[in-house]
């Protein structure tokens, strides 16, 4: 028992993962954070190694791995910030940060039940919850803010 009377397991803080490029900072992602943070009680973001944006997008970052690293420890439902592996998802580093619950975003492509497999065979617990979209995913997109800087400023 605790000192309040709650046994260890009652006091067991649940801790939310989430991964992403987090490239030029918007209303998205501020809203996906929060979604994430309200389903525990810490939220650890693992943001993309440079390298793994330019394997996925074709594109280097805008920002630095350690710029946008960062930028987000900054923010209010952010409790800790790490830096992935080059490779695309590091099972080894999800393991030894322990989450609970693993927070996908809207547009994060993904699929639910083969990472949940994959998840299980590295012997990982956790849940994996896919956060609805709460914005206009036409505007709140890094790709389609880069895209009307450039229509904008580079005629």
């Amino acid at each position: 028992m605790g000192a309040n009377g709650e046994s260890m397991k009652e006091s067991k803080k649940i801790r939310v993962v989430v991964g992403g490029v987090f490239d030029l900072l918007h209303v998205g992602h501020i809203h996906f954070l929060t979604q994430a943070k309200k389903l525990g009680d810490e939220l650890i973001v693992i943001v993309a190694h440079d390298d793994t944006v330019k394997k996925r997008k074709g594109r280097p970052p805008i920002n630095s791995m350690h710029e946008r690293a960062e930028v987000l420890r900054a923010l209010k439902p952010v409790d800790e910030v790490v830096i992935g592996d080059p490779n695309e998802i590091s099972f080894e580093l999800i393991k030894k940060l322990s989450p609970d619950i693993i927070a996908l975003g809207p547009d994060q492509d993904f699929n639910e039940i083969k990472l949940k497999e994959e998840l299980k065979r590295h012997g990982i617990k956790a849940e994996v919850i896919r956060i609805p979209y709460l914005y206009k995913s036409d505007i709140a997109k890094t790709s389609k803010i880069i895209k009307r800087i450039i229509e904008t400023f580079c005629d």
